[in-house]
């Protein structure tokens, strides 16, 4: 009886010494949800979903993608930073969390502070796109066209303050021409709008416009990117368009609630890695426009400091 009585004793201390390893064992025993601060079809919401079934499978629980949208992705960080640290509600979230942190004097999550950082899972350059009705086929012939138009154009972007909103007044600043802003929950009711021509164009994330591209119902006119995209090689980049200085991205990330257990980090990141490099989940990415990427802790919240 009193080794039965030692051994329990041994295992009371490790459990008590180390839980986070005792919660890796068991994690996950129940679905776990992923928080998207953007509506169903946004660039981060589809990058989640391409993730979420391999995750699911691997393991073995359920991945339940909760939307909610709202204030340029606010919302939904905020409801995930305040989530208990046990793994089951993680956050997938990207550029406009960190723009926020640099806009808002009064912010209720630091993303530094609030969140862990688990895995950089892809990156996007931004896409000016316009209505085919609109008779401008190039950056050139739409900067005249904005500048002979009786009223200014109008565009939509996923929120002031967003990656999209940001870019449009580089455009405007750059090419001296008069614009009115409409800010949106997120791409997919900016792109219903822009194809009913309520808004003359967008700059959104690739993956979000994708299909209505390759249908021709939308036309991209330039990228935001250094180079020309692979997923779509026929459209110029707003350097080689004649306005120099755009070399801008839209990044999406997967994160925790602060003080996540360290064996369920590491487990989390180790599982992120290996779907993104599954040769069907990097090849969507790419055809969605998208550079797929996966990395250590480490180097993801290095990325998240390092100076722009």
């Amino acid at each position: 009886m009193s080794s039965v009585i030692s051994s329990l004793g041994a295992a009371l201390l490790l459990a008590a010494a180390v839980p986070g390893v005792i919660h890796a064992q068991t994690f996950p025993s129940k679905p776990v949800r992923i928080i998207v601060g953007f509506p169903p079809g946004a660039g981060v919401d589809i990058a989640i979903r391409l993730i979420g079934p391999k995750m699911a499978e691997s393991l073995g629980q359920q991945i339940v993608v909760d939307n909610r949208p709202g204030a340029g992705g606010n919302i939904g960080a905020e409801l995930a930073a305040r989530a208990p640290a046990d793994g089951y509600t993680l956050f997938g979230g990207g550029a406009p969390a960190a723009i926020s942190m640099t806009l808002y004097s009064k912010l209720s999550y630091d993303l530094l502070k609030d969140f862990e950082a688990i895995a950089l899972v892809a990156s996007v350059p931004q896409l000016f796109v316009v209505h085919p009705s609109l008779p401008a086929r190039s950056v050139k012939e739409f900067v005249a066209l904005a500048k002979k138009a009786r009223e200014p154009l109008t565009y939509a972007s996923t929120g002031a303050g967003s990656s999209p909103h940001l870019v449009a007044e580089m455009l405007k600043l750059q090419a001296g021409i008069p614009m009115v802003h409409i800010p949106y929950k997120g791409g997919a009711p900016a792109i219903v709008d822009l194809l009913g021509g309520q808004i003359q164009f967008v700059v959104l994330d690739p993956p979000t416009v994708m299909p209505h591209l390759k249908a021709g119902r939308l036309k991209a006119i330039a990228t935001t990117a250094a180079k020309r995209s692979l997923g779509l090689p026929d459209t110029p980049t707003f350097a080689e368009s004649g306005l120099p200085g755009f070399d801008t991205y839209e990044w999406y990330g997967i994160f925790g609630p602060a003080k996540l257990p360290k064996a369920v980090l590491t487990r989390l990141n180790v599982e992120i890695n290996r779907i993104i490099k599954l040769p069907d989940v990097n090849q969507r990415f790419l055809e969605l426009g998208a550079i797929p990427h996966g990395n250590t802790v480490e180097e993801f919240t290095a990325f998240l400091v390092a100076p722009a």
